[in-house]
């Protein structure tokens, strides 16, 4: 999945309205990742505007499965009128962030840890495209709470 989403991430600049890349079918739910690994996949497919193609079986998904994959505001971004796919801005190690805009003057960020041990992923407003003075306003939150 994450040689599947760099690989995306190389085309990012040919994709919009009318023509999206397509990196392959989600494997949420197939087993062989954690159900963290299965978020971070989810959010960068809808990030990138690729097609969510669910690719398990939809008869027997659990629990979580069913609410990584119907995720409405994840899923939101990925059908966000705007269009633009997101892309991977800044690169440390094994950490990344990946942004991408949205419409309404609104942008979507994914903080990816691609290590194996827990680390805090950090990203400046520079980083994800907002010029921001001492007294601008942002509200953030993560979709997945």
């Amino acid at each position: 999945m994450t040689s599947l989403a760099d690989q995306n991430d190389k085309w990012a600049s040919y994709a919009g309205p009318g023509g999206y890349n397509d990196p392959d079918m989600l494997e949420v739910g197939n087993g062989g990742m954690t159900t963290e690994e299965y978020r971070a996949h989810f959010s960068i497919w809808a990030l990138a505007k690729a097609p969510l193609l669910i690719g398990c079986d939809i008869r027997a998904m659990d629990k979580i499965t069913f609410n990584i994959l119907s995720n409405k505001e994840v899923i939101a971004v990925n059908q966000d009128k705007l269009g633009v796919q997101g892309k991977k801005v800044k690169k440390e190690g094994d950490l990344e962030v990946w942004a991408g805009p949205l419409s309404g003057n609104r942008v979507a960020v994914v903080l990816w840890n691609r290590g194996s041990s827990k680390a805090t992923v950090t990203a400046n407003w520079s980083d994800i495209g907002l010029k921001l003075n001492h007294s601008t306003v942002v509200n953030a939150r993560d979709l997945w709470q």
